[in-house]
């Protein structure tokens, strides 16, 4: 795991060059403090800071192949790397060093870029191919690697974060207002945008190729469900179970492959309880888990971590997370996610990294993505039960059963049948609606949107960043199950824009920890992905399957708790923040000119009395300060951006 960074078709003096290979390095070296190494070959320069993993001895980069002819830089792991390394020598290959790099390289050599189908891992490169004239950059399925780009003096840049590009002399951080209001709707804004104007992300999935001048991006997977129509019949549910269960075990087992220890997150849920129990079987010295706990008990979790630790026998810590730490780390969190985020939970998981590199480990197995394929989320059994409402709009006895779905928000126990069908919108939109299933989230979530400016409102105009979501559905979305339609919604866009990205990547690596996600293996998800819905969803039943397969593994306890995402204290930690004072101050509103200065002024007020307790207070808060964080610093060597108007992404 690493931080890669790097130009194209630079006209720059050799020793100019060099200078911006090593000053986008450094801006990684939190990604990679082990070491950092720069490359020149023509027109193109490819940077490295290495946080060493796999053939720790001799995976040094940029990597070169003998002859030369291919360069890269590359960032992340080649799960499989062992078994492409077999394939390969048997063919004729021969090999130098022990890194998966070294491999990838070979693959390349030998398939092109149909290597990228071969690879089981979690990655972002670029790769000089200089027989063929082109630097190709690529970035893995589920994108829980980043990958970010910009034109700037007529040459092409990328780096693993924007940091990194901010950093250029000459780079402008504007806030771009359209990708804002994609966060204030969807909570993340749709590649290729980013929140910085000018600045682009390679979206999941995706590769890009450069010659020439020019660049051509295309995507090389793609998330899919069957098709309704002709969707397999039933299969034996336990035969799937088994097979779920090995899949699983070999995921969580060659994801381990490492040459320094590998521990395990342990939330307390079912998804991190699963994976530290695969991994308990293969760790022979004994696994070392890390677990989250928070002061109140709304969110905390330990009885459930303490549970399953205790019937594992293993290794345990814990970082007790307070709402005083949450108000104090968030300036430095925001200075690593660099996107305006409308919930602090980020900054529990990076005081949980900073934990983890300080005892010493580099990597840990994590349970995201469980979720997302197998229907874990609260989203999809109330998409089922607002279908279910539609049938009989007036009926005054379904809506209850939305209180079901929520013991863990005790406030819609006392709500009228009224309230509930007015809240949760049924009858509001037709159910075929594309978005049927987010609508709720996407206008409790833009009601925050009551905080913008006047000026960013008539810049935005009638922009709809939910229409701009739709149009981005592949052509067969329509003919998949509902399930599946909410499923893809939250897997390639909820997942890489901000889980694995502000909650995962960022914030381990900003540490330089790097996240494990067995639950991710592309095996796993195309098993996934081909079961019908009811193996996933059974009646209101979320992941009926994995439950399943967790039996034996897992404490029935655990197994069959009620769902609790993971949250964290939002706008109640900042009760006492001195720096409230200043970032959030009328003056430093109206500079930045994106927000309403009266009414984040009351909304401040409110915060400081601790008064603001509904949804769309909490995220309009952390959504305006973290913004305005951004503002105040972008990155370590930019200047404090200006909200300007200027053109829309490539």
């Amino acid at each position: 795991m690493c931080g890669i960074a790097g130009f194209y078709q630079h006209s720059m003096p050799t020793g100019r060059a060099e200078e911006r290979l090593a000053l986008m390095a450094s801006r990684l070296g939190h990604r990679g403090p082990d070491a950092h190494g720069t490359l020149l070959r023509g027109d193109v320069g490819l940077a490295h800071a290495r946080l060493a993993i796999v053939g720790i001895a001799d995976g040094a980069q940029p990597m070169c192949t003998p002859e030369n002819d291919l360069a890269i830089s590359f960032n992340g792991e080649i799960f499989n790397h062992i078994e492409l390394r077999e394939t390969l020598t048997e063919r004729g290959h021969r090999f130098r060093t022990q890194s998966d790099t070294e491999v990838l390289l070979h693959l390349y050599r030998e398939k092109g870029l149909d290597c990228l189908d071969d690879l089981n891992g979690d990655f972002a490169f670029a790769l000089h191919d200089r027989p063929n004239d082109r630097l190709v950059i690529a970035r893995d399925r589920m994108g829980v690697r980043p990958l970010y780009y910009t034109w700037h003096e007529g040459t092409f840049h990328f780096a693993s974060e924007i940091g990194a590009l901010l950093a250029l002399p000459g780079i402008d951080a504007t806030i771009d207002p359209v990708a804002l209001d994609q966060i204030f709707t969807l909570w993340f804004p749709l590649p290729p945008r980013t929140a910085f104007r000018g600045i682009y992300e390679l979206p999941p999935g995706h590769l890009m190729i450069l010659r020439d001048g020019a660049a051509t991006v295309r995507r090389w997977w793609q998330l899919s469900y069957p098709d309704l129509n002709d969707a397999p019949p039933a299969a034996n549910l336990g035969a799937q179970v088994e097979e779920l269960k090995a899949l699983l075990a070999e995921a969580t087992r060659i994801r381990l492959r490492a040459d320094v220890p590998v521990g395990s997150y342990l939330s307390g849920g079912l998804d991190s309880s699963l994976v530290s129990a695969l991994a308990a079987q293969n760790v022979t010295q004994g696994l070392r888990t890390f677990s989250l706990a928070f002061e109140s008990e709304e969110h905390d979790e330990r009885n459930w971590q303490k549970a399953m630790v205790d019937s594992l026998g293993v290794a345990s810590e814990t970082v007790e997370c307070s709402t005083g730490d949450i108000a104090r780390y968030m300036p430095e969190v925001m200075e690593h996610v660099q996107t305006p985020v409308l919930r602090t939970a980020p900054v529990p998981l990076y005081l949980l990294a900073k934990h983890v590199r300080e005892r010493g480990m580099k990597v840990v197995l994590t349970g995201e993505g469980a979720d997302e394929i197998f229907a874990g989320y609260d989203i999809f059994r109330e998409a089922r039960v607002r279908r279910f409402c539609s049938r009989q709009p007036q009926s005054s006895r379904r809506p209850k059963l939305f209180q079901r779905l929520y013991p863990y928000l005790p406030g819609l126990k006392q709500q009228t049948p009224d309230y509930l069908a007015r809240f949760f919108a049924f009858g509001r939109e037709g159910t075929d609606e594309p978005l049927f299933s987010h609508r709720p989230r996407i206008r409790s979530t833009a009601a925050a949107k009551i905080f913008f400016s006047a000026e960013l409102k008539a810049e935005l105009g009638d922009y709809d960043a939910a229409a701009d979501l739709a149009a981005q559905l592949p052509e067969d979305f329509r003919r998949w199950h509902p399930l599946h339609q909410a499923q893809y919604l939250e897997t390639s866009f909820l997942l890489p824009g901000y889980i694995l990205s502000s909650q995962g990547d960022r914030v381990m690596m900003a540490n330089g920890v790097e996240g494990r996600f067995p639950f991710l293996d592309p095996r796993v998800i195309d098993f996934a992905t081909a079961l019908p819905p009811e193996a996933k969803l059974r009646g209101l039943k979320e992941k009926y399957i994995l439950k399943q397969a967790a039996a034996g593994l897992v404490p029935n306890a655990i197994i069959n708790r009620p769902k609790q995402p993971y949250r964290a204290p939002d706008a109640e930690a900042f009760s006492t923040a001195a720096y409230l004072d200043t970032t959030l101050s009328t003056q430093q509103i109206r500079n930045v000119g994106l927000f309403n200065a009266q009414a984040v002024e009351k909304l401040t007020a409110k915060v400081r009395q601790k008064q603001a307790t509904g949804f769309r207070d909490n995220a309009a808060f952390v959504g305006v300060l973290s913004t305005q964080l951004l503002h105040a610093a972008p990155s370590q060597n930019s200047s404090t951006p200006s909200h300007k108007s200027e053109g829309s992404p490539k």
